[in-house]
Protein backbone atom coordinates (compact mmCIF):
# COMPACT_ATOMS: atom_id res chain seq x y z
CA UNK A 1 0.00 0.00 0.00
CA UNK A 2 1.34 3.46 -0.89
CA UNK A 3 0.18 6.71 0.69
CA UNK A 4 0.66 10.33 -0.38
CA UNK A 5 -0.44 13.22 1.83
CA UNK A 6 -1.39 16.79 0.90
CA UNK A 7 -0.24 19.59 3.21
CA UNK A 8 -2.52 20.39 6.11
CA UNK A 9 -4.31 23.71 5.74
CA UNK A 10 -6.90 25.91 7.39
CA UNK A 11 -10.52 24.83 7.40
CA UNK A 12 -13.35 26.25 5.37
CA UNK A 13 -16.78 24.74 5.06
CA UNK A 14 -17.98 24.14 1.53
CA UNK A 15 -21.47 23.49 0.22
CA UNK A 16 -22.54 20.07 -0.98
CA UNK A 17 -23.14 21.39 -4.50
CA UNK A 18 -19.83 22.05 -6.23
CA UNK A 19 -19.39 23.76 -9.57
CA UNK A 20 -18.07 21.28 -12.11
CA UNK A 21 -15.88 21.72 -15.16
CA UNK A 22 -17.27 21.67 -18.68
CA UNK A 23 -17.26 18.29 -20.38
CA UNK A 24 -15.18 17.99 -23.58
CA UNK A 25 -16.92 19.20 -26.72
CA UNK A 26 -16.35 15.85 -28.46
CA UNK A 27 -18.26 13.92 -25.78
CA UNK A 28 -20.88 11.50 -27.05
CA UNK A 29 -23.82 11.04 -24.66
CA UNK A 30 -26.47 8.32 -24.73
CA UNK A 31 -29.27 7.43 -22.32
CA UNK A 32 -30.16 3.79 -21.68
CA UNK A 33 -33.04 2.08 -19.92
CA UNK A 34 -32.03 -1.28 -18.49
CA UNK A 35 -34.05 -4.18 -17.13
CA UNK A 36 -32.78 -5.82 -13.95
CA UNK A 37 -32.82 -9.54 -13.27
CA UNK A 38 -36.06 -9.14 -11.30
CA UNK A 39 -37.78 -7.02 -13.93
CA UNK A 40 -37.26 -3.52 -12.54
CA UNK A 41 -36.30 -0.64 -14.81
CA UNK A 42 -33.24 1.54 -14.18
CA UNK A 43 -31.69 4.30 -16.25
CA UNK A 44 -28.09 5.18 -16.98
CA UNK A 45 -26.17 7.74 -19.00
CA UNK A 46 -23.07 6.72 -20.94
CA UNK A 47 -20.65 9.48 -21.90
CA UNK A 48 -17.61 8.65 -23.94
CA UNK A 49 -14.85 10.46 -25.79
CA UNK A 50 -12.88 9.34 -28.85
CA UNK A 51 -10.37 6.63 -28.02
CA UNK A 52 -11.80 5.77 -24.59
CA UNK A 53 -11.18 2.10 -23.79
CA UNK A 54 -11.79 2.28 -20.04
CA UNK A 55 -15.17 3.15 -18.52
CA UNK A 56 -15.74 4.29 -14.94
CA UNK A 57 -19.15 3.58 -13.40
CA UNK A 58 -20.50 5.98 -10.77
CA UNK A 59 -23.51 5.04 -8.66
CA UNK A 60 -25.07 5.94 -5.34
CA UNK A 61 -27.87 4.00 -3.66
CA UNK A 62 -30.09 7.06 -3.25
CA UNK A 63 -28.83 9.91 -5.44
CA UNK A 64 -28.79 10.80 -9.12
CA UNK A 65 -25.13 11.17 -10.14
CA UNK A 66 -25.77 12.20 -13.75
CA UNK A 67 -24.06 15.52 -13.11
CA UNK A 68 -21.45 14.40 -10.58
CA UNK A 69 -18.46 16.73 -10.53
CA UNK A 70 -16.06 13.95 -11.54
CA UNK A 71 -17.86 13.24 -14.82
CA UNK A 72 -16.25 16.03 -16.91
CA UNK A 73 -12.94 15.56 -15.11
CA UNK A 74 -12.75 11.91 -16.14
CA UNK A 75 -13.92 12.58 -19.68
CA UNK A 76 -11.25 15.26 -20.09
CA UNK A 77 -8.65 12.64 -19.15
CA UNK A 78 -9.84 10.26 -21.86
CA UNK A 79 -12.08 7.89 -19.91
CA UNK A 80 -15.70 7.01 -20.58
CA UNK A 81 -18.14 7.52 -17.72
CA UNK A 82 -21.32 5.61 -16.85
CA UNK A 83 -23.67 7.23 -14.32
CA UNK A 84 -26.62 5.14 -13.24
CA UNK A 85 -29.43 5.31 -10.76
CA UNK A 86 -30.93 2.52 -8.71
CA UNK A 87 -34.66 1.87 -8.61
CA UNK A 88 -34.71 4.08 -5.47
CA UNK A 89 -33.18 7.33 -6.75
CA UNK A 90 -34.15 10.21 -4.44
CA UNK A 91 -36.23 7.77 -2.42
CA UNK A 92 -34.98 6.70 0.98
CA UNK A 93 -38.39 5.30 1.82
CA UNK A 94 -38.09 1.91 0.15
CA UNK A 95 -34.36 1.51 -0.53
CA UNK A 96 -33.37 -2.14 -0.10
CA UNK A 97 -29.67 -2.63 -0.71
CA UNK A 98 -29.94 -6.24 -1.86
CA UNK A 99 -32.28 -5.08 -4.64
CA UNK A 100 -29.88 -2.24 -5.44
CA UNK A 101 -27.25 -4.89 -6.21
CA UNK A 102 -29.52 -6.18 -8.97
CA UNK A 103 -29.55 -2.63 -10.34
CA UNK A 104 -25.75 -2.41 -10.22
CA UNK A 105 -25.50 -5.78 -11.95
CA UNK A 106 -27.69 -4.61 -14.84
CA UNK A 107 -25.31 -1.71 -15.43
CA UNK A 108 -22.23 -3.89 -15.23
CA UNK A 109 -23.67 -6.36 -17.75
CA UNK A 110 -24.49 -3.46 -20.08
CA UNK A 111 -20.94 -2.10 -19.88
CA UNK A 112 -19.40 -5.54 -20.52
CA UNK A 113 -21.55 -5.82 -23.61
CA UNK A 114 -20.13 -2.51 -24.86
CA UNK A 115 -16.74 -4.22 -25.02
CA UNK A 116 -14.65 -1.73 -23.10
CA UNK A 117 -11.21 -3.07 -22.26
CA UNK A 118 -11.70 -2.24 -18.58
CA UNK A 119 -14.73 -1.52 -16.41
CA UNK A 120 -14.18 0.12 -13.01
CA UNK A 121 -16.48 1.22 -10.20
CA UNK A 122 -16.16 4.59 -8.49
CA UNK A 123 -18.00 4.92 -5.21
CA UNK A 124 -18.24 8.37 -3.65
CA UNK A 125 -19.79 8.74 -0.20
CA UNK A 126 -22.61 6.16 0.08
CA UNK A 127 -21.65 4.81 -3.34
CA UNK A 128 -18.55 3.36 -1.69
CA UNK A 129 -20.41 0.86 0.47
CA UNK A 130 -22.83 0.08 -2.37
CA UNK A 131 -19.98 -0.88 -4.68
CA UNK A 132 -18.08 -2.70 -1.92
CA UNK A 133 -21.26 -4.75 -1.34
CA UNK A 134 -21.50 -5.45 -5.07
CA UNK A 135 -17.86 -6.52 -5.34
CA UNK A 136 -18.30 -8.83 -2.35
CA UNK A 137 -21.40 -10.55 -3.70
CA UNK A 138 -20.22 -10.64 -7.33
CA UNK A 139 -17.00 -12.33 -6.24
CA UNK A 140 -18.79 -15.19 -4.52
CA UNK A 141 -19.93 -18.43 -6.09
CA UNK A 142 -23.60 -18.08 -7.01
CA UNK A 143 -24.78 -20.46 -4.29
CA UNK A 144 -22.88 -18.50 -1.62
CA UNK A 145 -24.59 -15.18 -2.37
CA UNK A 146 -27.29 -13.74 -0.15
CA UNK A 147 -30.74 -15.14 -0.87
CA UNK A 148 -32.83 -12.78 1.24
CA UNK A 149 -32.86 -9.32 2.75
CA UNK A 150 -32.56 -8.74 6.51
CA UNK A 151 -36.38 -8.53 6.58
CA UNK A 152 -36.65 -11.96 4.97
CA UNK A 153 -37.62 -10.83 1.45
CA UNK A 154 -36.31 -13.22 -1.20
CA UNK A 155 -33.68 -11.83 -3.57
CA UNK A 156 -32.18 -13.90 -6.39
CA UNK A 157 -28.56 -12.82 -6.40
CA UNK A 158 -27.60 -16.43 -7.14
CA UNK A 159 -29.44 -16.36 -10.45
CA UNK A 160 -28.19 -12.93 -11.47
CA UNK A 161 -25.28 -12.28 -13.82
CA UNK A 162 -22.93 -10.18 -11.69
CA UNK A 163 -19.71 -9.39 -13.61
CA UNK A 164 -16.76 -8.58 -11.37
CA UNK A 165 -15.32 -5.13 -12.25
CA UNK A 166 -11.66 -4.80 -13.17
CA UNK A 167 -10.87 -2.19 -10.54
CA UNK A 168 -12.38 -0.11 -7.76
CA UNK A 169 -12.08 3.55 -6.78
CA UNK A 170 -13.39 4.84 -3.48
CA UNK A 171 -13.63 8.59 -2.88
CA UNK A 172 -14.61 9.76 0.60
CA UNK A 173 -16.52 6.54 1.26
CA UNK A 174 -18.43 6.53 4.51
CA UNK A 175 -18.88 3.25 6.44
CA UNK A 176 -22.31 2.57 4.91
CA UNK A 177 -25.75 4.07 5.34
CA UNK A 178 -26.53 2.05 8.47
CA UNK A 179 -23.12 2.44 10.06
CA UNK A 180 -23.27 6.17 9.36
CA UNK A 181 -26.69 6.50 10.97
CA UNK A 182 -25.46 4.58 14.00
CA UNK A 183 -23.09 7.51 14.59
CA UNK A 184 -25.63 10.19 13.71
CA UNK A 185 -28.76 9.11 15.52
CA UNK A 186 -29.72 11.14 18.56
CA UNK A 187 -30.03 8.74 21.53
CA UNK A 188 -31.72 11.33 23.74
CA UNK A 189 -35.10 10.69 22.06
CA UNK A 190 -37.36 9.29 24.78
CA UNK A 191 -40.55 8.80 22.79
CA UNK A 192 -40.35 7.72 19.14
CA UNK A 193 -43.71 9.43 18.57
CA UNK A 194 -42.54 12.77 19.96
CA UNK A 195 -39.79 14.55 17.97
CA UNK A 196 -39.18 16.96 20.85
CA UNK A 197 -38.79 14.39 23.63
CA UNK A 198 -35.36 14.59 25.27
CA UNK A 199 -33.48 12.74 27.98
CA UNK A 200 -31.40 15.56 29.49
CA UNK A 201 -28.61 13.18 30.50
CA UNK A 202 -28.07 12.24 26.84
CA UNK A 203 -28.84 15.57 25.18
CA UNK A 204 -25.85 16.36 22.93
CA UNK A 205 -26.89 20.02 22.71
CA UNK A 206 -27.06 20.72 26.44
CA UNK A 207 -24.17 22.82 27.85
CA UNK A 208 -24.34 20.65 30.96
CA UNK A 209 -23.07 17.77 28.80
CA UNK A 210 -20.30 19.76 27.09
CA UNK A 211 -22.09 21.56 24.26
CA UNK A 212 -20.91 25.07 23.37
CA UNK A 213 -22.80 27.69 21.40
CA UNK A 214 -21.90 27.49 17.67
CA UNK A 215 -19.49 27.95 16.11
CA UNK A 216 -17.36 27.38 19.23
CA UNK A 217 -16.25 23.77 19.41
CA UNK A 218 -17.95 21.72 22.10
CA UNK A 219 -16.02 19.57 24.54
CA UNK A 220 -17.52 16.28 25.69
CA UNK A 221 -16.05 14.13 28.41
CA UNK A 222 -14.86 10.61 27.71
CA UNK A 223 -17.55 9.32 30.06
CA UNK A 224 -20.33 11.16 28.22
CA UNK A 225 -19.05 9.98 24.83
CA UNK A 226 -19.02 6.35 25.96
CA UNK A 227 -22.51 6.61 27.44
CA UNK A 228 -23.82 8.45 24.37
CA UNK A 229 -22.50 5.90 21.89
CA UNK A 230 -23.87 3.00 23.89
CA UNK A 231 -27.25 4.73 23.93
CA UNK A 232 -27.08 5.21 20.15
CA UNK A 233 -26.56 1.47 19.80
CA UNK A 234 -29.50 0.81 22.11
CA UNK A 235 -31.82 3.09 20.14
CA UNK A 236 -30.97 1.29 16.90
CA UNK A 237 -31.72 -2.01 18.65
CA UNK A 238 -35.14 -0.68 19.67
CA UNK A 239 -35.90 0.54 16.16
CA UNK A 240 -34.82 -2.82 14.73
CA UNK A 241 -37.29 -4.51 17.04
CA UNK A 242 -40.05 -2.18 15.82
CA UNK A 243 -39.16 -2.91 12.20
CA UNK A 244 -39.15 -6.66 12.71
CA UNK A 245 -42.54 -6.55 14.42
CA UNK A 246 -43.98 -4.53 11.52
CA UNK A 247 -42.55 -7.09 9.08
CA UNK A 248 -44.18 -9.84 11.13
CA UNK A 249 -47.52 -7.97 11.08
CA UNK A 250 -47.43 -7.91 7.28
CA UNK A 251 -46.47 -11.59 7.12
CA UNK A 252 -49.39 -12.52 9.41
CA UNK A 253 -51.80 -10.55 7.24
CA UNK A 254 -50.55 -12.33 4.12
CA UNK A 255 -50.96 -15.68 5.82
CA UNK A 256 -54.53 -14.80 6.80
CA UNK A 257 -55.34 -13.77 3.22
CA UNK A 258 -54.00 -17.03 1.82
CA UNK A 259 -56.35 -18.89 4.11
CA UNK A 260 -59.40 -16.63 3.91
CA UNK A 261 -59.16 -14.93 0.53
CA UNK A 262 -60.92 -12.06 2.26
CA UNK A 263 -60.46 -8.54 0.86
CA UNK A 264 -59.96 -7.12 4.36
CA UNK A 265 -57.01 -9.41 4.96
CA UNK A 266 -55.63 -8.50 1.55
CA UNK A 267 -55.85 -4.81 2.42
CA UNK A 268 -54.08 -5.48 5.71
CA UNK A 269 -51.25 -7.21 3.86
CA UNK A 270 -50.87 -4.23 1.51
CA UNK A 271 -51.21 -1.45 4.06
CA UNK A 272 -47.95 0.51 4.27
CA UNK A 273 -45.95 0.32 7.45
CA UNK A 274 -43.67 3.36 7.43
CA UNK A 275 -41.28 4.20 10.23
CA UNK A 276 -40.64 7.82 11.15
CA UNK A 277 -37.23 8.18 12.77
CA UNK A 278 -36.73 11.49 14.52
CA UNK A 279 -33.46 13.35 15.00
CA UNK A 280 -30.69 11.79 12.92
CA UNK A 281 -28.05 14.53 12.70
CA UNK A 282 -26.28 14.27 16.04
CA UNK A 283 -22.76 12.88 15.68
CA UNK A 284 -20.78 14.47 18.51
CA UNK A 285 -17.88 15.03 16.11
CA UNK A 286 -19.92 17.56 14.17
CA UNK A 287 -19.67 20.01 17.06
CA UNK A 288 -16.61 18.77 18.96
CA UNK A 289 -13.74 19.15 16.52
CA UNK A 290 -11.26 17.61 18.95
CA UNK A 291 -12.84 14.22 18.26
CA UNK A 292 -11.38 12.37 15.26
CA UNK A 293 -9.53 15.57 14.29
CA UNK A 294 -9.11 16.49 10.64
CA UNK A 295 -9.63 19.62 8.51
CA UNK A 296 -13.43 19.47 8.56
CA UNK A 297 -15.51 22.58 9.19
CA UNK A 298 -17.85 22.91 12.14
CA UNK A 299 -21.22 21.33 11.41
CA UNK A 300 -22.72 18.32 9.68
CA UNK A 301 -23.34 17.26 6.11
CA UNK A 302 -26.69 19.03 6.32
CA UNK A 303 -25.67 22.37 7.77
CA UNK A 304 -23.62 24.49 10.14
CA UNK A 305 -26.08 24.09 13.04
CA UNK A 306 -26.62 20.41 13.90
CA UNK A 307 -28.34 21.56 17.09
CA UNK A 308 -31.10 22.81 14.75
CA UNK A 309 -30.93 20.47 11.74
CA UNK A 310 -31.15 17.47 14.08
CA UNK A 311 -34.76 18.52 14.68
CA UNK A 312 -35.59 19.19 11.02
CA UNK A 313 -37.12 17.10 8.28
CA UNK A 314 -33.93 16.65 6.27
CA UNK A 315 -31.66 13.87 7.45
CA UNK A 316 -30.67 10.26 6.91
CA UNK A 317 -33.25 7.53 7.38
CA UNK A 318 -36.04 9.83 8.49
CA UNK A 319 -38.76 7.83 6.74
CA UNK A 320 -38.39 4.17 5.84
CA UNK A 321 -40.34 1.01 5.35
CA UNK A 322 -39.34 -1.75 7.79
CA UNK A 323 -37.59 -3.60 4.91
CA UNK A 324 -35.61 -0.49 3.99
CA UNK A 325 -34.76 0.23 7.62
CA UNK A 326 -33.29 -3.22 8.21
CA UNK A 327 -31.52 -3.45 4.85
CA UNK A 328 -30.17 0.08 4.61
CA UNK A 329 -30.45 2.20 7.74
CA UNK A 330 -29.79 -0.19 10.60
CA UNK A 331 -26.13 -0.31 11.51
CA UNK A 332 -26.88 -3.59 13.29
CA UNK A 333 -28.87 -5.43 10.62
CA UNK A 334 -27.74 -4.08 7.24
CA UNK A 335 -25.50 -6.24 5.05
CA UNK A 336 -24.17 -3.15 3.28
CA UNK A 337 -21.52 -1.99 5.74
CA UNK A 338 -18.21 -1.13 4.09
CA UNK A 339 -16.10 -3.04 6.61
CA UNK A 340 -18.24 -6.17 6.27
CA UNK A 341 -17.96 -6.10 2.49
CA UNK A 342 -14.41 -4.79 1.98
CA UNK A 343 -12.67 -8.19 2.19
CA UNK A 344 -14.59 -9.10 -0.96
CA UNK A 345 -12.93 -6.29 -2.93
CA UNK A 346 -10.06 -8.16 -4.59
CA UNK A 347 -9.24 -5.98 -7.59
CA UNK A 348 -6.74 -3.11 -7.93
CA UNK A 349 -8.08 -0.29 -5.77
CA UNK A 350 -7.55 3.44 -5.33
CA UNK A 351 -8.73 4.94 -2.04
CA UNK A 352 -9.08 8.73 -1.93
CA UNK A 353 -9.43 10.32 1.50
CA UNK A 354 -10.51 13.96 1.79
CA UNK A 355 -8.79 15.76 4.64
CA UNK A 356 -11.88 17.74 5.67
CA UNK A 357 -14.37 14.87 5.45
CA UNK A 358 -17.37 14.98 7.80
CA UNK A 359 -18.38 11.35 7.25
CA UNK A 360 -15.17 9.38 6.66
CA UNK A 361 -12.86 10.27 9.51
CA UNK A 362 -9.11 9.49 9.56
CA UNK A 363 -9.47 6.33 11.61
CA UNK A 364 -12.28 5.19 9.31
CA UNK A 365 -10.06 5.55 6.27
CA UNK A 366 -7.31 3.47 7.84
CA UNK A 367 -9.73 0.77 8.97
CA UNK A 368 -11.50 0.61 5.61
CA UNK A 369 -8.28 0.42 3.62
CA UNK A 370 -6.91 -2.30 5.88
CA UNK A 371 -10.13 -4.30 5.44
CA UNK A 372 -9.88 -4.44 1.65
CA UNK A 373 -9.30 -7.93 0.30
CA UNK A 374 -6.64 -6.85 -2.19
CA UNK A 375 -2.98 -6.05 -1.55
CA UNK A 376 -3.02 -3.83 -4.64
CA UNK A 377 -4.20 -0.64 -2.92
CA UNK A 378 -3.04 2.91 -3.52
CA UNK A 379 -4.18 5.42 -0.89
CA UNK A 380 -4.05 9.18 -1.34
CA UNK A 381 -5.16 12.13 0.76
CA UNK A 382 -6.26 15.38 -0.85
CA UNK A 383 -7.57 18.60 0.64
CA UNK A 384 -11.33 18.86 0.49
CA UNK A 385 -14.63 18.34 2.25
CA UNK A 386 -16.90 15.31 1.94
CA UNK A 387 -18.77 16.42 -1.18
CA UNK A 388 -15.58 17.61 -2.87
CA UNK A 389 -15.60 21.26 -1.85
CA UNK A 390 -12.48 23.34 -1.18
CA UNK A 391 -10.82 23.21 2.20
CA UNK A 392 -10.36 26.99 2.32
CA UNK A 393 -11.48 30.02 0.36
CA UNK A 394 -9.72 30.20 -3.00
CA UNK A 395 -8.28 26.69 -2.78
CA UNK A 396 -8.81 24.06 -5.48
CA UNK A 397 -11.86 21.92 -4.91
CA UNK A 398 -11.39 18.53 -3.36
CA UNK A 399 -13.11 17.07 -6.41
CA UNK A 400 -10.53 18.52 -8.81
CA UNK A 401 -7.63 17.35 -6.65
CA UNK A 402 -9.19 13.90 -6.37
CA UNK A 403 -9.76 13.81 -10.13
CA UNK A 404 -6.07 14.42 -10.77
CA UNK A 405 -5.14 11.50 -8.52
CA UNK A 406 -7.81 9.27 -10.05
CA UNK A 407 -6.79 10.17 -13.59
CA UNK A 408 -3.14 9.45 -12.91
CA UNK A 409 -3.88 6.09 -11.32
CA UNK A 410 -6.23 5.09 -14.14
CA UNK A 411 -3.70 6.06 -16.78
CA UNK A 412 -0.98 4.07 -15.06
CA UNK A 413 -3.05 0.98 -14.34
CA UNK A 414 -5.64 0.88 -17.13
CA UNK A 415 -4.23 2.99 -19.94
Amino acid sequence: MSVSTAADTARLGAGRYIESAEQPSDTTTSVHELSTADGAKVTGVLRTVPGATTVVALMHPRQDLTHHVLVPELLARGFAVWTQGTRSVNNDLSLVHEQALLDVAAGQVFLRDREFDSVLTLGHSGGGALFAFYHEQAGLASAARLSSTPAGRSVDLAGTDMPVPDGAIFMAPHPGQGQLLLRLIDPSVIDENDPLSVDPALNPFDPANGFAEPPESSSYSAEFIETYRAAQHARIERLDAVARELVADTARARARFKQSGDAADRRASLAPRVMTVHRTDADLRFVDLSLSPNDRPYGSLFGRRPDLTDYGLVGFGRLATPDAWLSTWSGLSSNAGFLRCAPGVRVPTLFVELTGDQACFPEDAVEMMNALGTDDVVAVRVEGTHFGGPIRDGAPTGASLAAAEIGGWLAERFG
